[in-house]
């Protein structure tokens, strides 16, 4: 999988270290633990009295060890790692043990194994092309080794513990353990860091598809609001004609009232998607105090559901800082309430509670709650929860509402209340919404 600067831009927005660059912290700690390996199997072997050419080990070890630090250095002090730096790294690393197996014993050399290290690490972590080149590199220098190097005596038989033991089969026992810890610890998390970048491009396509679903959505709401405003306005000509012939009825009066409050609101709501087509999050409202905001935003569902009693608790909070009155944000809220109203016409709950740092609003409702059914497809768009013979919605409500709180960082919990009726909760962080 090849990963470029855009990858590394793409991982930055959303929070998550480049594929390549963890791959490199791990090729950081992978030489590290290469090094303590050489250094202890030298250890062991001087001890032994077994002759090594000291010039050369020293060479190859301190060059893995500026290598080392420069790598250190580089990813403190740059975030961006190209796929590139992390080939020449591996480079450098064939190029030291080269080095070091021509000194002792070329291919006999037990350690041989090493150069498997960094061929793993380029087949997980670079591009096909690459991963190839070090391939080929790797074989060559084996091959080369196997005509061209400095014999090392006394690599077999020795008494340790009282025991005759082969110091090159040793060797490659101790090959094999380390390889595997080494397989099994790094090459399980690069695995994991390729996983990890999969998830965030599959969460980027999420988000784009969502993108286009809301727009098209737009497309639709501001179609719909251009051919409704002529039925509207027919109907409000026909409801004043109406309030001035049924004058000395009351009854009706008060009906024609409801449904002259229940046209304006229609425009109202057709008014505000023209207005806010294509704003952003900083001109789409004006700057209120958050308990007026909801004040208002209750009010206004209040006067659409009157026969609906609504039962409104807000926090007594001297902390009343100004946020973004969004229409959007007020619309939400008013979805929430539509929902409870739907199964509990009679009464609901509302609840807000806040600190410096989030708005907590609770709605409870005192239906019938929600089936496992109807909970798995929450939020799915045109999915209603409404039976057959209710009033049907276009099951928008709170797929709508969701995309609504994902501005400001919100969630929306829907859940069965203990007591029956369905707890909607909706958390908030206030530093999205306040007015700086």
């Amino acid at each position: 999988m090849a990963i470029d600067q855009n990858t590394f831009q793409i991982s930055s927005v959303y929070g998550l270290e480049s594929p390549v660059r963890r791959n490199l912290k791990r090729l950081f700690l992978l030489r590290s633990v290469m090094i303590l390996f050489m250094l202890s199997a030298t250890m062991a072997l001087f001890y032994l009295n077994i002759p090594l050419p000291k010039l050369p080990l020293a060479f190859t070890v301190g060059g893995m060890l500026l290598l080392n630090l420069i790598t250190l250095l580089r990813l403190n002090k740059f975030s961006y790692v190209s796929e590139k730096e992390l080939l020449l790294q591996l480079l450098g690393d064939l190029t030291a043990l080269t080095v070091l197996f021509y000194f002792t014993g070329g291919y006999s050399n037990p350690l041989v194994w090493m150069y498997l290290l960094p061929l793993t690490v380029a087949a997980v972590a670079l591009k096909r092309g690459f991963a190839w080149l070090l391939t080929a590199t790797a074989v060559t220098c084996y091959s080369v080794l196997v005509f061209y190097y400095v014999p090392l005596s006394h690599l077999h038989m020795h008494a340790i513990a009282g025991k005759s033991l082969d110091i090159h089969l040793v060797g490659m026992w101790l090959g094999f353990v380390v390889s595997a810890g080494i397989i099994a610890f790094f090459i399980t998390r690069i695995g994991q860091s390729l996983r990890d970048y999969d998830n965030m491009l599959a969460s980027i396509r999420e988000k784009a598809l969502m993108s286009e679903r809301m727009l098209a959505l737009g497309t639709l709401a501001t179609s719909a609001a251009h051919e409704l405003g002529t039925p509207l306005a027919t109907m409000a000509v026909i409801n004043k004609e109406l309030s001035q012939d049924l004058a000395h009825q009351p009854e009706a009066l008060a009906q024609l009232n409801i449904m002259r409050k229940q046209i304006t609101r229609c425009k109202e709501i057709i008014s505000s998607i023209a207005e806010n087509a294509g704003k952003t999050r900083a001109d789409a409202g004006q700057g209120l105090a958050l308990r007026d905001f909801l004040t208002e935003a209750i009010q206004r569902w209040r006067d659409t559901r009157p026969a609906t009693e609504l039962v409104v608790h807000i926090t007594e909070n001297s902390f009343n800082p100004p946020i973004f009155a969004d229409v959007m944000l007020t619309q939400a809220l008013q979805n929430l309430l539509d929902n409870a109203a739907d199964e509990s016409p009679e009464r609901v709950l509302f609840e807000a509670n806040w600190d410096e740092k989030n708005l907590t609003v609770q709605i409870l409702d005192f239906g019938q709650g929600l089936s496992h059914e109807v909970q798995q497809q929450l939020g799915t768009p045109f999915f209603s929860s409404k039976k057959a013979d209710e009033k049907q919605g276009l099951g928008l409500g709170v797929y709508l509402t969701q995309n609504i709180l994902a501005r400001y960082e919100g969630t929306l919990d829907l859940s069965n209340h203990e007591d029956g009726g369905v707890l909607t909760t909706v958390h908030l962080p206030l530093k999205n919404l306040k007015v700086h």
